[in-house]
């Protein structure tokens, strides 16, 4: 399921170190620092820079963390926890006997699908798993289509993915309550807010503890966390997402090109779920309409170690929460649709100090080059 890159990581670091050195050694020669790597004329002033720069270009050669894409499990059934997924041909879906999974509202269930809301307007209806999850590291796949008659922006609204706390509560947010306890996926086909420069369809992830109100005025946008463009709508093709929730980590990964591969929508770190919620999706139309169609969802049980500490933690007490919340001030659209403004990441702040650095370094030894030549030349006149 988690790849084990330790000997990989290994392999990479050692070809780094073995580009930084090959790449310090050419500059040494092209720069002339062969004076301070090979001359003793130089090595009072000089010969610390190559050692440095060795050390720069080794960090800027080593791998970047792997992208969330290679962490997505293939499915393996091996750790599918099938009371928490929604297979075909749809066994326990409402029924007495099996109650897995309850639907309500519009929700319509057919052999092949299972239909939130016609394409119709005023429509809402959700589906919600009947057994609470107590895990503590998961991953749901989710195979969806959504499709209509409207064309451009005359259809809507979309629908949401929901782990939280109360299920089969009907709401004004894509079918159900607002002011909910838990964790959202929001895929929004429609932009209510006109001076948007986001672009449709919308995926974005908000987490809740009961106090925040999700505004359809604005899309959502200031209790967004983070957020992506996904053309999923009125596909011909499979179109998939994925939602993964490890140790404080939330990955978000869509699949909806065609190309059977993952790509990267949301990666957030610091976010905090407890366990004992229940899983569960809706949808709903308001004047404008569309089909929301889930045809699976896959739990899969991710087998990670936790520490003695977490270990002894009671999950089910512990409150929604994210490490950082931005101000509605710097949520701030990017046209692109992806993750915007917002806290400076360690990793970026690495990287702003590491250029930082680096400029330094190489104004201090083109400096010292320029007088050592000057310092020659003037011997010249003596």
């Amino acid at each position: 399921m988690l790849p084990e890159g330790g000997r990989k990581e290994d392999g990479s670091w050692g070809e780094a170190r073995r580009m930084a050195a090959g790449a310090a050694a050419k500059l040494c020669t092209i720069w002339g620092w062969r004076w301070g790597c090979q001359s003793s004329r130089m090595v009072g002033s000089l010969s610390p820079f190559p050692s440095v720069l060795l050390l720069i270009l080794l960090l800027l050669l080593s791998p970047a963390p792997q992208p969330a894409a290679s962490d997505i499990t293939n499915g393996n059934n091996e750790h599918l926890k099938r009371e928490h997924s929604l297979i075909k041909p749809y066994q326990g879906v409402g029924s007495s006997s099996m109650p897995l999974w309850d639907f309500q509202g519009s929700t319509m269930l057919t052999s092949q699908y299972i239909r939130l809301t016609p394409d119709e307007p005023s429509k809402e209806g959700s589906i919600w798993n009947h057994q609470p999850c107590f895990l503590k590291d998961w991953e749901m796949h989710v195979h969806f289509k959504v499709h209509g008659i409207g064309k451009k922006s005359l259809h809507g609204d979309g629908f949401a993915l929901w782990y939280t706390r109360d299920r089969l509560m009907p709401g004004p947010v894509f079918g159900s309550k607002d002011n909910f306890h838990g964790l959202a996926i929001f895929l929004d086909t429609y932009p209510n807010d006109e001076s948007t420069e986001r672009v449709f369809p919308y995926i974005s992830v908000m987490v809740n503890n009961g106090s925040l109100k999700y505004d359809h005025s604005k899309d959502g946008r200031w209790t967004e966390l983070a957020g992506c463009t996904a053309d999923f709508r009125n596909q011909n093709h499979d179109t998939f997402l994925a939602v993964r929730y490890s140790r404080g980590r939330l990955t978000v990964m869509t699949d909806v090109e065609d190309k059977n591969e993952w790509k990267n929508c949301i990666d957030i770190s610091g976010v905090q779920l407890p366990t004992g919620y229940y899983f569960g999706a809706s949808a709903g139309t308001g004047d404008l309409s569309d089909n929301h169609d889930i045809i699976s969802m896959k739990l899969f049980q991710l087998m990670v170690e936790h520490t003695p500490e977490e270990d002894n933690i009671d999950w089910t007490k512990i409150e929604p929460s994210v490490s950082f919340l931005k101000s509605p001030k710097d949520n701030v659209d990017d046209p692109t649709g992806n993750f915007r403004s917002g806290p400076l990441t360690g990793w970026k702040v690495f990287l702003l100090l590491l250029c930082a650095l680096l400029g330094i370094i190489v104004c201090a030894v083109v400096g010292a080059v320029v007088f050592q030549k000057r310092q020659e030349r003037n011997k010249r006149f003596y």
